[in-house]
């Protein structure tokens, strides 16, 4: 993987760490402010979020496996 391919990969995993965290914002927000009553929010917030901290360990690890290739 060239340095250009190794930067962009970088940025995804920044951009896919951020997502996972605006989500787990909501979450939280949901948790604190609306439960009881907001409990129909929780499955649609929580796939959510969990598809979010998904995409980025999967490019997390792909980016840990290019580093270690490189080093």
């Amino acid at each position: 993987m060239n340095d250009e391919e190794l930067k962009a990969l970088e940025k995804e995993v920044r951009k896919l760490k951020r997502i996972s965290q605006e989500w787990a914002s909501q979450l939280h927000d949901l948790v604190e402010d609306r439960l009881p009553a907001g409990y129909q929010e929780l499955p649609g917030i929580s796939q959510s979020a969990y598809e979010a901290c998904q995409a980025w360990a999967e490019a997390n690890a792909r980016l840990t496996a290019a580093t270690e290739t490189e080093s």
